[in-house]
């Protein structure tokens, strides 16, 4: 059974692991991951540390299997990472659900998402969620050492349905 809420504090060390296991995956072709996976990995756990108590967690028969979260509290998606051996088993699908369901409730109309122009997999997941491509960019990234194309994708929020399966809390 899948079950999304809140992250607990003690969870961070170990959402940071499967952040950063995602995101390896997510960047692979884009950048050498194994060289930056010493900062990712910072990043990641400062994040979580400063944001656990704003972070969903969805489980999968009692184990963590992703975390998303809105890094501003706004209607934009900082992050969205299912463990990669569980991707495409509907773990994300119901994540974005409950951040959708949260933005809506949170007063705002709209769900933004950005990702790299490469990333056809998250491309293709959000497309499939009803996001259309609404920004196209080019910015220089200093840990790469190059510029790199980002893709900014829009979703209208309407009143969500709460599939038979899941529980929110």
């Amino acid at each position: 059974m899948m079950i999304v809420r809140l992250a607990r504090e003690e969870e961070t060390p170990a959402l940071a692991v499967l952040g950063l296991n995602a995101w390896e995956k997510a960047v692979s072709g884009v950048a050498d991951a194994t060289a930056m996976r010493r900062v990712a990995e910072l990043s990641f756990l400062s994040f979580l540390r400063s944001k656990w108590f704003s972070v969903s967690v969805i489980e999968n028969n009692g184990t963590v299997a992703g975390w998303a979260a809105r890094e501003d509290d706004d209607g934009t998606i900082s992050d969205l990472w299912i463990e990669p051996s569980l991707q495409r088993s509907g773990l994300g699908s119901s994540l974005l659900a409950d951040l959708e369901y949260r933005i809506l409730r949170d007063g705002f109309e709209a769900a933004v998402i950005k990702t790299h122009a490469q990333n056809a997999q998250a491309i293709g997941f959000f497309r499939k969620h009803g996001y259309s491509i609404s920004s196209l960019s080019t910015a220089y990234a200093p840990k790469l050492d190059r510029d790199v194309g980002s893709v900014g994708m829009t979703k209208m929020l309407a009143e969500p349905a709460v599939h038979q399966n899941q529980q929110w809390f």
